[in-house]
């Protein structure tokens, strides 16, 4: 896109005071077939020309080449209008033609441009030659001795508030094109020069991010002193300056008035944009902003320009209605999206043969020139639809407000009574589990006492299978009573905790006081609207019977005299000026009544916002909370973690001991076991030999006493194995039995209750 225009060094012309005041200085235009004749009347050969020059302005900007054929500096305004001989040689015979034309055009500007206003636009339109663009440019907006020149220099050497927006959008505009798209280049210093300039000028628009595109091509023609000049003037003349101020009110009026043209001529198309949502400054906006130097290919948009700055934004409407025309066909079967994608991928490309098919097009669309000329009333029309749908909203909103504070203090009553009943409910299930509660620390005491009393005594405690099972159904009943308690006290928690959540999401009551002050400002409102209707009626009652007593009058002014006559003249008089008096302060009334509904729009708006902020403040704080009990949750998930596998590590140590434990006790039944065989070997041997008689039994029971102690000693890590090795010692001595008897006796240890108490231990253990 970017190549199809030759760099701003070879499109510089001349300045436009030299070119206007020294015409001699032109090689071409010093011929002898321009000097006789006046431009006022074109000749035949004239006619000719113009039609070689349509067709060299196509060749011109679909040839590279020859747009490069032209050389001369961006600075020196005191060259002549045509560039050097030894350049003008290389021309063809239709680009001599065309400098002759425009060379004799602009050299007498001022008499062409009154008496062939006509002719001059036909020509504009059919294209300005590359090389006469900024001189053509400048003539066409009045912008070649401005005042504001002069103060160029020192605007540059003030500092702008808006240096940092500037220079955020200076790489996004023409990226690809050769002066620009190198960073800290010429082409991107001068553009943020022309812009800071102008954001020093008109504080008011400052900066505007479209503006910069027009800028741009005002560079690429002429130097940027010339270029600030003529970006003044379209901004003060060619309604730019409305379409950028911060508001963009000129923006939306265009909108209407483009979407108003879209109805009347392409109805259809129109009724499938509402259809798909699809609005007009979707596609629209940028085409008024940048006058298409953004949507379409840098030649066809700079054509366009040429007759924008000849005709003004005009051109804008009959092109952008054009290329309506042109894609109906295709828009009708998209959808918005598919739209979307048509305007940015296709329809550019529509134009790379040339713009003469799409200018030709928008000179047959019907164009309002009066309707348009006129923007106030469309402007007041548009305004009267948004304020009748801002009422219509406001009433909405009204009702919608009064619904939402009776359905708030409907719920927080109901609120209030569920939120009572459940205080009782969980005060009776914290009663009763304090009752249960003592209950159990009661049982636990006299279990306790129990057990005491019994230690004293020194009696093993014996109760009967009645008395614990008796102990155990309370403990169950306890055990039960607790859990109800609990899990009622935690259905009352959950319920008390989504009260509070229903109670947050509910208006508060600053909310619906606030609420409460906008309806009572609206009734206000209406209340005094209403009285104004009412005095307004009783004013055009009055006026009616007097204007019925007029009419009583004229019907027989005829009979009276010529001073009853004066007098009627002087009440129709008074007459009229209580009508006009009627009129005004019923324009006054409207005037009231129509403040009175922009300040309700305003405080509502106000309220409105101050409500979102809040509300986006309380969501901001429970996002906060909400991110703090998260890390605490994952800082005891993190916890739990680490004591899980503490415990894990710790069971499988207890795992390993009591394994050895048991491996122990293996060993120590196998040893008790050999004992016994032991012993009952010498039983055996003491039967044959008779070696048990009286004489040495007492020896023999000392051996025994001393082995039982050694037994005693051996089995106290494993006391489960202790009784059978009893039995079997007693079964070794069955031959001594009176005297292993009295051994025991003799020990303090009854033979019965000794196998007992190892059992104990054998389940202690």
């Amino acid at each position: 896109m970017a190549s199809q225009v030759a760099p701003p060094s070879s499109l510089h012309p001349p300045s436009t005071t030299s070119s206007l005041h020294t015409p001699s200085t032109s090689t071409s235009l010093s011929t002898p077939a321009l000097s006789p004749s006046s431009p006022s009347q074109l000749s035949p050969d004239d006619v000719e020309l113009l039609a070689k020059l349509e067709e060299q302005n196509r060749l011109l900007e679909t040839d590279s080449k020859s747009l490069k054929s032209v050389n001369g500096s961006r600075r020196n305004s005191g060259s002549s209008l045509v560039s050097s001989s030894s350049a003008s040689s290389n021309l063809s015979h239709l680009e001599e033609d065309s400098w002759i034309l425009w060379g004799r055009i602009v050299n007498e500007w001022e008499e062409v441009r009154k008496k062939k206003e006509k002719q001059l636009k036909e020509l504009v339109r059919r294209g300005i030659p590359h090389h006469f663009r900024a001189i053509v440019w400048q003539l066409l907006c009045n912008a070649q001795n401005m005042p504001i020149k002069d103060q160029y220099s020192e605007l540059l050497k003030m500092t702008s508030p808006c240096e940092k927006l500037i220079r955020r959008d200076i790489a996004r505009t023409y990226p690809e094109h050769e002066f620009f798209k190198e960073k800290d280049s010429l082409g991107q210093e001068v553009l943020f020069n022309v812009m800071k300039a102008y954001s020093l000028v008109d504080r008011e628009v400052g900066y505007c991010q479209g503006s910069a595109f027009i800028v741009g091509l005002l560079l690429m023609q002429m130097p940027e002193e010339e270029a600030f000049c003529v970006f003044v003037k379209l901004m003060q003349d060619y309604r730019l300056r409305e379409l950028f101020k911060p508001s963009m009110a000129e923006l939306g009026l265009c909108m209407y008035q483009f979407e108003s043209m879209i109805q009347e001529q392409l109805p259809e198309l129109h009724m499938h944009f509402q259809a798909q949502s699809f609005h007009t400054s979707m596609y629209a906006s940028s085409w008024f902003l940048t006058i298409f130097l953004t949507s379409f290919p840098l030649p066809i948009a700079t054509r366009i320009f040429d007759i924008f700055m000849c005709e003004g934004l005009e051109i804008v409407f009959r092109v952008g209605l054009a290329i309506l025309q042109m894609n109906q066909a295709e828009l009708m079967q998209l959808d918005m999206e598919g739209m979307l994608q048509h305007f940015q991928k296709v329809i550019p490309h529509q134009l790379d043969s040339g713009p003469d098919k799409v200018i030709q097009t928008a000179y047959q669309v019907k164009y309002n020139a009066k309707k348009m000329k006129n923007p106030l009333k469309s402007r007041l029309r548009t305004e009267n639809r948004l304020l009748k749908q801002r009422i219509d909203t406001l009433e909405k909103e009204s009702a919608s407000l009064a619904d939402r504070l009776i359905q708030g203090q409907v719920t927080r009553a109901q609120e209030a009574e569920e939120n009572y009943l459940i205080k009782r409910e969980l005060a009776t299930v914290r009663q009763q589990s304090e009752e249960a509660s003592a209950q159990l620390e009661q049982a636990q005491g006299t279990i306790r006492d129990l057990q005491q009393h019994q230690q004293l005594q020194g009696v093993i405690p014996r109760y009967t299978e009645e008395f614990i099972l008796q102990l155990e159904r309370e403990l169950v009943q306890v055990r039960l009573k607790e859990a109800e308690s609990q899990s009622a006290l935690k259905e009352m928690q959950d319920k008390i905790l989504d009260m509070e959540k229903r109670n947050t999401a509910l208006p508060d009551e600053n909310n619906v006081a606030r609420l409460q002050e906008e309806l009572i400002g609206v009734k206000l409102r209406e209340a005094e609207a209403v009285m104004g209707l009412k005095e307004l009626r009783q004013q055009v009652r009055d006026l009616e019977e007097h204007w019925q007593k007029h009419l009583a009058r004229t019907t027989v002014r005829w009979k009276e005299s010529p001073r009853k006559n004066t007098v009627c003249e002087l009440q129709d008089e008074l007459m009229s000026v209580r009508l006009r008096e009627a009129e005004a302060q019923a324009e006054l009334r409207e005037m009231r009544q129509r403040m009175l509904e922009l300040e309700t729009q305003n405080q509502i708006q106000s309220n409105q916002l101050r409500r979102a902020e809040q509300e986006n403040r309380n969501l901001q704080e429970r996002l906060q909370l909400l991110m703090a009990q998260n890390k605490g949750l994952q800082v005891q998930l993190q916890e739990i973690k680490r004591k899980q596998a503490e415990i894990e590590c710790k069971n499988k140590e207890e795992v390993m001991a009591v394994r050895l434990r048991e491996a122990d006790n293996m060993a120590a039944m196998a040893e008790l076991q050999q004992h016994i065989a032991e012993l009952e070997i010498q039983k055996e041997e003491g039967k044959v030999q008779g070696q048990l008689n009286h004489s040495d039994s007492s020896q023999y029971i000392r051996e025994l006493k001393e082995q039982i102690a050694e037994l005693k000693h051996e089995v106290s890590p494993c006391g489960h194995s202790f009784p059978a090795l009893l039995n079997s010692c007693e079964h070794a001595v069955s031959p001594c039995n009176l005297k292993f008897a009295t051994v025991l006796h003799g020990l303090g240890i009854k033979q019965t209750n000794l196998a007992d108490s190892y059992s104990v231990n054998f389940s202690l253990f």
